[in-house]
């Protein structure tokens, strides 16, 4: 990729000369569509980032939210960081680096915030999962998440994966990473003060990832897994686990006045992008940069995306402690420069390399204005399947199988802050230093927004927000990753603009400012393109850090909250029935008042009489009973209806299964709100009975877990 004849005529227009090779290579990323977010910026003003307790929304490396005070009335004095990239061509050319150095920059834009981080989720999306190549990246990605994290001490406590044939040939790994900081330890990426010196600390500079900006915004060619791997970045989380610690004593000492992680664009990038926040300058001298490689040129020092290094800005009195705090962990300092108020300019060995205005540099890419077209809504053809066959079809389906095998191989417990692991619909952190706990939901539908990009997004906002709600907590603050496929194409950039528009839709009906984000496109092979996927990271605050289970205990009565689907109408759209049996229909409606229904779901939640919840949603009611039967507890559940299929595969979020002591308790709280359905009741043999129509399914949970381990059964 190079800079584009349009641009250069700006560049030259703006410089009043041709820019030189640095210049160029700089503008080439820094205005890529990676970092400029030349075809989607013009989009995100429709997310609502303000609230009462956002402290900082988009723009920086990552953004602040204060948790609630004690009494839930307002903001209070304990802060969350949160942050999401992707990391999706890496992952593809190399799937162990790519993901590995996806948790590391996420992680570092943690630590630029001045927080230390606590929790990571990964939501990962490949190819469908009896395909050999699709195989190969899955394991190796869980791998190289598995070994960073692993390796640095922070939990992965949530996530998702889905299999979707349209991500073959470009799988994507999304990570997102939750902090924890206050108001005097807050740092941002915006430089301060004209004299400050800026301190390069972490590893050494090699030629690693040089180009990685501008690889992530073109599609990915048939060769990419050989020729674009000098693109991919290599981690050294040990290195990062030094860098953590450190950070976490610079921050204590007070001696940093603001920082930026070297993420896309490697140092130019950072620096560049600090000083232009401030209306500011810099004046670097490239060779200070402490490098790992011979006769690196000027370049290669200001673009290679060597991990594991971060930039501060330093008062001058401060800079020999920041070095002595350094090499104590055994990390590298260059002071390469310091902070102006004139333009950004780098110096080689006394030759002058960039000399730009830096808010030219960072905002002065132009957006670009690009046609849609709106996709086609779906006929209704629905399959004929036999109602047992489909239950175990779907069940056993790699989508909504247990994914055990994935997260047993992170260590989500380090840090002792889980409450409650993965595996469940809501993760839970604990806070103690705020007395809370912090829920943690993250995750798209790809089946939903290939259908309807635009009710798909509205559905994966609710969806997470009814995970959080199930284990009593209310959201906060959300931060989402946007892939989508080469803008460039009509349909793909109106599937986009349908999920932007919908998940900012259903955020503000649910009052949860999106705070932060990452948009990735260009997410096409010559496979075609991806699903557009809105992948969404969403907090939520309750006190106390204990929750309902999501298993049944073996006494109590069991109600669905929300539509059954009775006298069919029960829509099919997006759901895995039709994925596995093939067919089409229009995607479900969701509740008149979502926002009623998920606060009041938290509230059941907390109930004492409440005994489990758990969110119904992929696979629909079928695996959600599926999955809350223990060898202990079982369920005996009526579906009254007469649309078996529908009853059993629908896929409507919003919804929740409760087993309760008082099913009058529940129909009071959602009364007006939301239908509850009494279902049945637990039994002490862990079986499983559905009486639908005029069909029974019978079954138990040791059939059940065997038809769930997919994964394992494949991979082991």
């Amino acid at each position: 990729m190079s800079l584009a004849d349009s641009d250069r005529e700006l560049v030259v227009s703006e410089l009043d000369r041709e820019p030189t090779r640095a210049e160029a290579a700089l503008f080439e990323n820094l205005w890529s569509e990676h970092c400029a977010y030349r075809s989607s910026r013009p989009l995100l003003s429709a997310f609502d980032s303000e609230g009462e307790n956002v402290v900082i929304g988009p723009g920086d490396d990552a953004a602040v939210v204060a948790l609630p005070d004690s009494d839930g009335d307002g903001a209070g004095d304990t802060y969350i960081t949160m942050g999401i990239e992707s990391h999706n061509h890496p992952s593809y050319v190399d799937p162990f680096d790519g993901a590995a150095t996806g948790v590391g920059g996420i992680v570092r834009d943690t630590l630029s915030m001045g927080a230390y981080p606590i929790a990571l989720a990964d939501s990962l999306y490949f190819g469908e999962f009896d395909a050999d190549h699709s195989k190969y990246l899955f394991e190796g990605v869980v791998e190289g998440i598995s070994h960073y994290g692993n390796c640095i001490g922070v939990p992965t406590v949530a996530g998702s994966v889905d299999f979707h044939p349209k991500y073959e040939g470009n799988p994507l790994v999304n990570v997102a990473c939750v902090g924890l900081t206050n108001e005097e330890r807050l740092v941002t990426a915006e430089a301060q003060e004209p004299g400050n010196k800026l301190v390069l600390v972490g590893n050494a500079t090699g030629r690693d990832g040089l180009g990685g900006a501008s690889f992530a915004s073109e599609d990915l060619a048939e060769d990419a897994e050989t020729e674009d791997r000098p693109a991919v970045q290599v981690g050294d989380p040990y290195a990062e686990k030094l860098l953590i610690e450190a950070n976490e004593q610079l921050v204590d000492e007070n001696l940093i006045e603001s920082a930026r992680d070297l993420g896309a664009a490697g140092l130019g990038g950072a620096s560049s992008e600090m000083v232009a926040k401030a209306d500011l300058g810099a004046h670097i001298e490239l060779e200070r940069v402490h490098q790992r490689e011979p006769n690196m040129n000027a370049m290669e020092i200001l673009l290679a995306e060597s991990q594991e290094r971060m930039c501060y800005e330093v008062e001058p009195d401060n800079v020999e402690r920041v070095r002595e705090i350094a090499e104590r962990f055994d990390l590298g300092c260059s002071v390469i420069g310091e902070v102006t108020d004139g333009n950004y300019v780098c110096t080689f060995e006394g030759e002058t390399v960039v000399d730009v205005d830096a808010y030219f540099l960072g905002e002065g890419a132009p957006m670009n204005d690009l046609p849609t077209e709106e996709p086609e809504q779906p006929e209704t053809d629905l399959p004929d399947a036999d109602l047992e066959e489909a239950f175990d079809a779907v069940v056993a389906s790699p989508n909504t199988a247990s994914k055990r095998w994935v997260y047993r191989q992170y260590d989500h417990e380090v840090g002792v802050r889980t409450s409650v692991g993965p595996g469940d619909d809501a993760a839970i952190i604990a806070v103690r230093e705020a007395e809370q706990g912090l829920a943690i939901s993250s995750g798209a539908a790809p089946n939903w927004t290939d259908v309807a990009p635009y009710e798909g997004a509205r559905a994966v906002a609710l969806e997470n927000a009814t995970n959080i709600a199930a284990k009593g907590a209310t959201p906060l603050a959300a931060v989402d990753c946007l892939n989508g496929g080469n803008p460039e194409k009509d349909d793909v950039y109106g599937g986009f603009t349908g999920i932007v528009d919908g998940l900012a839709e259903m955020c503000e009906t649910l009052s949860t400012p999106v705070v932060g984000g990452n948009v990735s496109l260009y997410n096409d092979s010559v496979a075609g393109p991806i699903p557009p996927t809105p992948t969404l990271a969403m907090v939520g605050a309750k006190d106390g850090y204990d929750a309902p289970p999501l298993s049944v205990e073996d006494d109590g009565d069991l109600v669905l909250v929300g539509d059954l689907g009775l006298e069919g109408d029960a829509r099919l759209g997006g759901s895995e029935y039709l994925a596995q049996f093939d067919g089409s229909d229009r995607f479900p409606e969701l509740p008149d008042d979502p926002t009623s229904v998920v606060e009041t779901l938290a509230a059941v939640a907390d109930d004492d009489a409440t005994l489990a919840v758990h969110d119904v949603s992929h696979g629909g009611l079928a695996v959600a009973l599926a999955e809350m039967v223990t060898d202990d507890a079982g369920l005996e559940v009526l579906l009254p209806g007469d649309d078996p299929a529908g009853e059993l595969f629908h896929e409507q979020p919003g919804r929740a299964l409760i087993q309760t002591e008082s099913v009058e308790a529940v129909r009071e709280a959602f009364d007006g709100i939301a239908p509850v359905v009494e279902l049945g009741t637990a039994t002490d043999d862990g079986r499983l009975t559905i009486d639908v129509g005029d069909r029974t399914i019978e079954t138990d949970a040791s059939a059940i877990s065997e038809r769930r381990a997919t994964i394992e059964r494949e991979l082991e």
